[in-house]
């Protein structure tokens, strides 16, 4: 389906440049465009490449405004993001027929809205509510007394266990598993043996979250694990018990978030980060990739990165690296 590029704009919240009646089918990059799509660029660089690509329209920054343009332009002060919010329209998410495959198994005390769909070879529990137009996919195991919001998908074989709760627009990627039990165990000073700690408490989940494939988040031991709205976890994160989130954080594939973690507000955190349990992260912090965190500490700086274990800030780190290096030259 195409779509007049004065409406993509409109959605994109960019100023339109040029003939708004092209007609936009696909988004691509500058390297793959045809001319039924959309590209951007966000560098003054690499404009002359989008202009002279078979593109029908690019998306550009400001830099872009005064330059006589052969194709109509999207004018945005985050180019990314219009882009982004322009491909939403001309790609929007595939949606499968609502109903209840004949292979799903659906507790009879369970509520299901409108307009859901229950894929093949689903469990849904009892008590469990289901919130409408949400997706379950095949294989889909959906414990009692779970409640999932409005617009939810829930990709093939996702585990999601009792008292976990999930918010509207959330999407959870194949083969995830919410809600399990905390790896928290006591040991017997007399026997060295070890008894598990009780795992009874619960998983909250906010709006807009997206949990991406194969990640694991644990209930909490007698409270709750808490993520908050608008929170993206990349594949295969793993979030210990009693952990809690706060909103528009970003956490990168492979980091292991130890139990009764607190990460506030807008936090990054990259790949393979490893964080030991009680530790708080503050607002707006930077972790970058494979960093280190131990127990008990407080990572405080809004928009500062810190880098390595343990974790400093970039530029400390840096000097001691330098350090290290003029050390290493007088050894030989």
């Amino acid at each position: 389906m195409k779509h007049a590029l004065e409406k993509l704009a409109e959605a994109a919240g960019a100023q339109l440049l040029g003939n708004g009646k092209v007609e936009i089918g696909g988004i691509a990059s500058l390297e793959s465009a045809t001319a039924n799509d959309l590209v951007f660029v966000e560098a003054p660089d690499d404009l002359e490449a989008a202009l002279e690509s078979p593109a029908a329209a690019v998306v550009a920054g400001e830099f872009a405004r005064s330059v006589k343009s052969p194709k109509p332009l999207l004018i945005a002060s985050q180019p990314r993001l219009a882009f982004a919010r322009a491909g939403k329209v001309v790609c929007p998410p595939r949606r499968r027929e609502p109903g209840i495959a004949s292979t799903a198994f659906v507790h009879d005390s369970a509520k299901i809205g409108k307009l859901v769909s229950v894929e093949p070879g689903c469990y849904i529990g009892e008590g469990t509510v289901i919130g409408d137009r949400t997706r379950i996919g095949v294989g889909g195991f959906i414990a009692p007394r779970v409640t999932l919001g409005s617009d939810c998908s829930i990709k093939a074989r996702v585990t999601i266990y009792s008292d976990t709760t999930i918010g509207d627009r959330v999407v959870v990627q194949a083969g995830a598993v919410l809600g399990s039990d905390g790896f928290g165990y006591v040991r017997d000073q007399t026997t060295g043996v070890y008894e598990k700690f009780p795992q009874v408490g619960r998983l909250e989940i906010g709006d807009d979250v997206e949990i991406g494939a194969n990640v694991t988040v644990s209930r909490g031991a007698l409270d709750a694990t808490v993520i908050g709205a608008g929170t993206k976890l990349d594949s295969q994160v793993h979030v210990g018990h009693n952990v809690h989130i706060g909103k528009n954080v970003v956490i990168a594939a492979q980091t292991g978030i130890s139990g009764s973690v607190v990460i506030e507000d807008n936090a990054v955190i990259a790949g393979q980060v490893g964080i030991a349990d009680h530790v708080r992260i503050q607002e707006g912090v930077i972790l970058g990739a494979q960093c280190g965190v131990p127990s008990h500490k407080v990572i405080r700086g809004k928009g500062v990165i810190f880098w390595g274990t343990p974790a400093r800030p970039i530029r400390e780190y840096l000097k001691q690296l330098a350090v290290l290096a003029r050390l290493a030259k007088k050894e030989r």
